[in-house]
């Protein structure tokens, strides 16, 4: 799996972790020159509290375009610090 955005590959991975439609994909498979940390968090009832990052590609920005979750619950503790995308970030196999 993929995920795109801007012409640039944000993360990589043959393994994602899917919940609600999303992949989350591994830290390890993110490519970290892409991502400035965001103050936004939201919060999920079954997840717990989700932080953001915006994506700089090329000079041009998408606010909050991937979030992950550093403390997860137990229920959700396999995506810890993965990261999944939205906002027109792509996510191809």
């Amino acid at each position: 799996m993929r995920a795109v955005w801007n012409g640039a590959v944000l993360a990589e991975s043959e393994h994602t972790e899917v919940v609600e439609g999303n992949h989350y994909f591994p830290p390890e498979s993110i490519d970290r020159r892409y991502f400035v940390a965001s103050g936004t968090t939201t919060f999920c009832p079954w997840k717990g509290t989700a932080s953001y990052w915006t994506v700089r590609v090329d000079g041009a920005s998408n606010p909050d375009a991937a979030w992950y979750y550093p403390e997860p619950s137990e229920a959700a503790a396999r995506i810890r610090h993965h990261v999944a995308f939205w906002r027109g970030v792509t996510v191809e196999d």
